[in-house]
């Protein structure tokens, strides 16, 4: 074991103004609390991460912090019996990032109720090119096919679809045989959307904006929705009766104007998609499904780039500013 590891930090003193992201050697007792200390392999960008890099994110809870929501590695010492030396593991959400330190670090110690066993038919690498995004992509799609979606009973709507939950929706839909309606506002995008499975491709201006009919034309199953705001308000009104939408962002706003209608004359269900604080059963078999019937035969075309901890200052800015497309790998190990 080296004396020291290599992080990326998040420092503040005593304003937003002095806050600094810069990439330190750091000593061993500086890690968290945890039973598992995990080598880390790998870790990604999400947008969440990017808040957590600027004075304005409201995300960190304190400083010196670490971000990276998720990360992916190889178990170095466990108090806890479930897990064992070498062993690889996945772990992501809950206060990973936020309030404990994450993933943009060679090494991470967390809480044993916080890590999942790699499943079997997945890498590390492969898990982070799934990462946060892609588990909540393949929650959505649970949630979703729950209430009833299945590829013989229409299309469906993903919006927000080159971004990281976006972009793996579309590649697991496809993946089930689902016809999957891709919504962007990055129409030089395309090609890249239907190498991803996407059978169609709309505007942003079609999804809508909410300023229009509580109802409108009927046209999709369901969909997956990471956009929230006005956008969401207008996918509603076009779900198709007795249809769904599995809701998980808010780029576009966190206010809905949508009204009642879509939900006591269609029986539209707006499905609420949380990531963070999932239970544990939930969690596990979702990323087995992920490492089965969900996974795209080429989960490598969710990859944008793949980086190390001293590109990470831009990537965040760029994530923060939807100059990214798909995934941004951190390679750590």
């Amino acid at each position: 074991m080296p004396e020291t590891f290599q992080a990326l930090v998040v420092d503040r003193q005593d304003t937003p103004e002095s806050q600094t992201v810069s990439v330190r050697q750091l000593p061993w007792e500086q890690l968290p609390d945890g039973e598992v200390l995990i080598k880390v392999a790998y870790s990604s960008v999400n947008y969440k991460d990017g808040l957590a890099s600027i004075p304005t994110g409201n995300i960190v809870r304190s400083y010196p912090m670490i971000p990276g929501i998720d990360l992916s590695g190889t178990v170095v010492s466990s108090a806890d019996p479930r897990f064992r030396e070498g062993q690889e593991v996945i772990a992501t959400s809950y206060a990973i990032g936020v309030s404990h330190f994450g993933g943009y670090s060679e090494y991470a110690r967390v809480s044993a109720d916080w890590v999942v066993p790699l499943p079997e038919g997945l890498t590390l690498r492969e898990a982070m090119i799934y990462g946060t995004a892609g588990l909540t992509a393949a929650l959505s799609i649970e949630a979703l096919e729950r209430h009833g979606a299945a590829p013989d009973k229409g299309s469906v709507l993903v919006t927000g679809a080159t971004g990281g939950v976006g972009g793996a929706a579309i590649a697991m839909l496809a993946a089930k045989g689902y016809r999957v309606v891709a919504g962007t506002g990055r129409p030089e995008e395309s090609g890249y959307l239907t190498g991803l499975g996407a059978a169609e491709i709309i505007s942003r201006e079609e999804v809508g904006t909410g300023e229009g009919k509580p109802l409108d034309k009927q046209l999709w199953q369901a969909a997956v929705d990471s956009v929230g705001g006005g956008p969401l308000a207008a996918v509603l009104s076009k779900i198709a009766y007795g249809g769904a939408v599995a809701a998980s962002g808010l780029t576009a706003g966190t206010a809905v104007p949508t009204t009642v209608m879509p939900f006591i004359l269609r029986g539209v269900s707006l499905l609420g998609i949380d990531s963070v604080n999932c239970p544990m059963e939930l969690r596990e078999r979702v990323w087995k499904r992920m490492a089965g019937d969900l996974k795209p035969a080429r989960l490598d075309l969710l990859v944008d780039r793949e980086i190390t901890l001293n590109d990470l200052p831009a990537a965040l800015q760029d994530i923060l500013k939807s100059n990214t497309r798909g995934r941004v790998l951190v390679r750590l190990g």
